[in-house]
């Protein structure tokens, strides 16, 4: 009973952390939805542990944890997956942000040396 209440106890924690992130603006909303939805899996599971039993016998697992386990890395793997990418989009937009600020660095030195040498 008492690693019960630790794992209730650390699934709501968990849940806690979430909304404090979203309170404080420090979690991006688009991300909020994927980690509300892990963190209601988590207290899900807790409350019911019988549930992740029958979705081993359903899927064939021999072990319970086995699943959960391939669940969670498959699922680590996807996060991951998507940060690569979502860096990559931001990569390639702050080199166009840089090249754009540096055409127009250079028409604005041209620009003030046309107002001072007036030729």
């Amino acid at each position: 009973m008492s690693s019960y209440l630790v794992a209730l106890f650390g699934s709501l924690l968990i849940l806690a952390g979430i909304f404090e992130l979203l309170r404080r603006r420090q979690l991006s909303e688009k991300y909020a939805v994927l980690w509300l939805v892990v963190g209601v899996i988590i207290l899900v599971l807790t409350v019911f542990p019988g549930l992740l039993t029958a979705l081993s016998r359903l899927t064939g697992v021999t072990l319970p944890v086995n699943l959960l386990f391939f669940v969670g890395i498959t699922f680590l793997v996807g996060v991951a997956l998507h940060l690569s990418w979502e860096l990559s989009r931001v990569e390639n937009e702050t080199r166009k942000l840089a090249e754009d600020l540096a055409i127009i660095r250079l028409e604005f030195d041209e620009y003030k040396k046309q107002q001072h040498d007036p030729r």
